[in-house]
C-alpha cells in the first residue's frame, strides 16, 4: 500500500496509527529489541496509555513534557499525548538547569513524564504516571473520542540553541505530515521497509523519522543500548553521521541490510559514497531546519556541496543572499508565554537567517548570517573554513569563533573534534595553502566533552564562550 499524503482526508479522519491499524492490523508497525508489535497492538498501546494521561488530567491543549532517551515508552508517550490532543515538548534530559529555568516557565507546561533525572525544584509540573496496563480506571474515559485533527498545534520542539535560548518551534500534524511526504517523493521507504529510531525524539530530525513511518505504514526499529551494527541488523533505511557509515563499511565480514542513508552533520567525502553505493546504499544529504519540521532540500550524495532543490511542498527564493522559504511543513510559530510568536512574513515567507546561493542548479548553503564577523576589514564566514576542516583526516567536528585582537579587531580561532591525535602545526600547515591569510585560524583547541553531550548539535555560543574564557586546551 502506498504511503498516504498529508492531504489526505483520511488524515483529518483518525490518526496514522488508527488508520494502519484498521487497514493493516497485523503488519510489523514496531521492532522493540527482539519484540514485534503490530499496528493493531500499537494502537491498544496508545489507547491505554492516552485514557491513563486523560484521567491523569491532560486535556485538549495541555502542555506535555516527555523527557528522557529514546525507547519504546518514550515514543508510546509521545503517541499518546498527541492523541489526548495535547502539546507535546519532547525534552533533551542533558540540558542544563541553567538553560531549563529560565526556559520552561515560558513555554506553559502543565504536566511532565520524567524518564530520566529529577529536575531542579523550582520546575516542578504535575507529574505523569507511565502505564499501558489497564490499571486506571476506564470509566468515563474519553481519551478515545477526542476528535482527530490534524491542524492542531500538537508538537513543541527546541530550535538547536546553538546561539541564546532555544525557541520553541509549534508544528501542527499536517505539518510534520508534510515533511515526511516530501522526503517519501524523494526516497523510496514503502511499508516493506523498516527504519531505526537512531536520532532523537527531542530533536526534529527524530521526530522526522517518525511521521516519515507513520506516513508509510512501514515498521519503525527502536533499539536501546547496543552497538550501532547490533541496532541497524535488519533495518533497510537509517538517519546517520559520515563517521558512523564509515564504521558500518569498515565492518566488511557484516552483512548490511540497508539500502539507503539520509546523511547529516557534516561534508560528505565523495569516497564515503563510492564506498556505500558499491555496496548497494544510496546515500541522501540534504538541507534541514527545525521550523521546516526537518528536511527542506535533498538530493543523492555526490561529494558536491550543494544541498540539492526544495522537496515537494516547499519553495525557496534568495534575498540578500538569505534563504526565505515557504512551506506546508513550516511550523505555526514559536509558542511563547501562551501565545504564538509568527515565523513568517506577510507574504508568508520565512526568512532563515542561512546565506546561500544558487549554484549549478541546486542550493547551497553558506552559512549562518549571524556567524560572520570581521578581521581587519574582512568578513569571516566560520563555516567556509570548517568545510575544509571537516577534510582534514580524523577531524569528525570543527568550529571556527572569533577572539579578540588589539590589532584586528578579531581573529578565527579554530576547535575541532577527532578521532585521532591531530597535530597541531602539521594541520596548519595544511590549512594554509587553502585559505586566505585573514581566514587562517591563529590557535586549535580540543572540543571538551562537555560541549558534546547536549544533543545532535554543540552550541556555537558555549563553543565561543570556553575560548574566550580560555577553559578549553589542544
Amino acid at each position: 500500500m502506498a504511503p498516504l499524503g498529508h492531504q489526505s482526508p483520511l488524515w483529518a479522519q483518525s490518526s496514522p496509527w488508527k488508520h494502519w491499524a484498521e487497514w493493516r492490523p497485523q503488519a510489523i508497525a514496531l521492532k522493540v529489541g527482539s519484540l514485534l508489535i503490530s499496528w493493531q497492538q500499537l494502537a491498544a498501546d496508545i489507547d491505554h496509555l492516552a485514557s491513563a494521561f486523560q484521567q491523569q488530567g491532560v486535556t485538549s491543549g495541555s502542555g506535555v513534557v516527555l523527557r528522557g532517551k529514546n525507547s519504546y515508552s518514550l515514543l508510546l508517550a509521545y503517541l499518546a499525548a498527541l492523541q489526548c490532543a495535547a502539546r507535546v515538548l519532547p525534552l533533551n534530559p542533558q540540558l542544563p538547569d541553567s538553560l531549563l529555568l529560565p526556559l520552561l516557565p515560558q513555554l506553559d507546561i502543565d504536566f511532565m513524564l520524567n524518564l530520566a533525572a529529577p529536575l531542579p525544584d523550582p520546575l516542578t509540573f504535575i507529574p505523569l504516571t507511565f502505564s499501558t496496563e489497564k490499571t486506571f480506571s476506564t470509566e468515563n474515559s474519553v481519551a478515545h473520542s477526542v476528535a482527530w485533527d490534524s491542524q492542531r498545534l500538537a508538537t513543541m520542539t527546541l530550535t538547536s540553541g546553538s546561539s541564546g535560548l532555544p525557541k520553541a518551534a509549534v508544528h501542527t500534524v499536517a505539518a510534520h505530515l508534510a515533511s515526511a511526504d516530501g522526503v517519501l517523493q524523494l526516497m523510496n521507504f514503502t511499508a516493506t521497509d523498516s527504519w531505526l529510531l537512531s536520532l532523537p525524539l527531542f530533536h526534529v530530525s527524530g521526530q522526522g523519522i517518525v511521521w516519515r513511518w507513520l506516513s508509510a505504514g512501514a515498521t519503525l526499529v527502536v533499539q536501546e543500548g547496543v552497538p550501532l551494527i547490533e541496532a541497524l541488523a535488519g533495518c533497510s533505511h537509517a538517519s546517520l553521521v559520515p563517521t558512523q557509515l564509515w564504521r558500518l563499511l569498515a565492518s566488511e565480514d557484516t552483512a548490511l541490510t540497508l539500502k539507503e542513508v539520509l546523511l547529516g552533520g557534516a561534508m560528505i567525502p565523495t569516497e564515503l559514497t563510492k564506498q556505500a553505493e558499491a555496496r548497494g546504499i544510496r546515500c541522501w544529504c540534504g538541507y534541514g531546519l527545525t521550523e521546516a519540521a526537518s528536511t527542506v532540500c535533498a538530493k543523492r550524495a555526490d561529494g558536491l556541496p550543494g544541498v540539492g532543490v526544495p522537496l515537494a511542498y516547499r519553495e525557496i527564493k534568495l534575498v540578500d543572499d538569505e534563504v526565505w522559504m515557504k512551506a506546508d511543513c513550516l511550523a505555526a510559530g514559536y509558542w511563547q508565554q501562551g501565545q504564538i510568536r509568527p515565523l513568517v512574513d506577510d507574504e508568508g515567507w520565512f526568512h532563515t537567517r542561512d546565506r546561500g546561493v544558487w549554484q549549478a542548479g541546486e542550493l547551497r548553503i553558506l552559512g549562518r548570517l549571524d556567524n560572520i564577523f570581521f578581521s581587519g576589514g574582512e568578513g569571516i564566514q566560520p563555516e567556509d573554513i570548517e568545510r575544509i576542516l571537516l577534510q582534514y583526516p580524523g577531524v569528525q567536528q570543527a568550529f571556527v569563533v572569533p577572539i579578540a585582537d588589539s590589532e584586528f579587531g578579531h581573529r578565527p580561532v579554530a576547535v575541532i573534534d577527532a578521532d585521532v591525535t591531530v597535530d597541531e602545526a602539521a594541520l596548519a600547515d595544511w590549512l594554509a595553502p587553502q585559505l586566505a591569510v585573514f581566514q587562517r585560524p591563529v590557535a586549535f583547541y580540543r572540543l571538551p566533552q562537555a560541549l558534546k553531550v547536549g544533543g545532535i548539535k554543540v552550541s556555537r555560543r558555549l563553543v565561543g564562550e570556553m575560548v574566550r574564557g580560555d577553559r578549553i586546551g589542544f
